[in-house]
């Protein structure tokens, strides 16, 4: 369920002076849209028809044999008033947003420095390192917040999402995506081979979360000493949020302290992306 793509390097402004901080960050927006237009549909099936496959199978498949109470309604209060669909279509959002945002760190990023080298052609313009920096994380979170809109618009013909909550639950799975993709974008601006980290991050990282982290069914029945482990992970805390703006069974308390979590991270990531984007320009 993840995808990435390629951009081209931003115009600098013709009067050669450094550009505000809006400007820079949109001026790389501008050229990797310019890629981007040109190869949307190569992202439609990864990023929009995958999670709603999912959806469909575990929503609507498992969810037939989930709902109608016993032991799975007494197992998860939620279950108790929503269907199987609604519980997991909120979780779906943010753990295929994250998906997305994913393969959008790691190898494009990547390219940017070694193969495409589009970064430094940036780099010879007055756009700065960090300007460039802080352009592919927001292209990232564009890109997480037009997949998750198409999903919402599906997902609400099938009656799995309704109202605000939805609204929120998106906003939710964007603050999750980039929490762990800015992080990674700083890992991704470090490595000079492509191979064997972006394998270990997909395999042993973002999979396990989606598997055991909340998205599927409540990390309360995990083996107590597993609990912990996905208690870290950005993506139980997302999980928890959305669910909570759909279903609305989150406290105030609960939701301030996933957010918090979720702004922690993402601030140190966008902290260690510039770094990284500075060193490798400038070494």
């Amino acid at each position: 369920m993840t995808t990435t793509t390629s951009g081209v390097g931003a115009t600098a402004p013709p009067s050669g002076q450094v550009p505000g901080p809006v400007r820079g960050p949109l001026l790389v927006v501008e050229g990797l849209w310019t890629w981007y237009r040109r190869h949307w549909r190569s992202t439609l099936v990864s990023s929009v028809l995958q999670p709603l496959l999912y959806l469909v199978a575990m929503g609507v498949g498992l969810g037939s044999f989930v709902d109608g109470g016993g032991r799975a309604a007494r197992a998860v209060p939620e279950l108790a008033t929503v269907s199987y669909l609604q519980y997991i279509a909120p979780a779906l959002l943010v753990a295929a947003a994250l998906q997305n945002a994913t393969g959008e760190a790691t190898y494009p990023v990547l390219s940017g420095f070694k193969w495409q080298r589009n970064y430094w052609a940036v780099a010879a313009t007055p756009v700065t390192p960090h300007q460039l920096a802080h352009g592919a994380l927001l292209w990232i979170a564009i890109r997480v917040a037009v997949s998750g809109a198409a999903y919402l618009l599906v997902a609400a013909l099938f009656g799995a999402v309704a109202g605000v909550g939805a609204l929120a639950a998106l906003a939710v799975a964007v603050l999750t995506a980039m929490a762990f993709a800015a992080p990674l974008a700083a890992f991704s601006a470090s490595i000079r081979s492509e191979g064997q980290p972006f394998n270990v991050v997909l395999r042993f990282v973002v999979l396990p979360m989606t598997l055991f982290a909340g998205t599927f069914f409540p990390v309360e029945q995990l083996p107590a000493l597993v609990r912990p482990l996905a208690w870290i992970a950005p993506l139980w805390h997302g999980t928890e949020l959305a669910r909570g703006a759909v279903v609305g069974e989150v406290s105030a308390a609960a939701a301030t302290g996933h957010v918090g979590y979720l702004v922690s991270l993402l601030v140190g990531g966008v902290l260690l992306t510039r770094w990284r984007f500075r060193v490798r320009l400038t070494a």
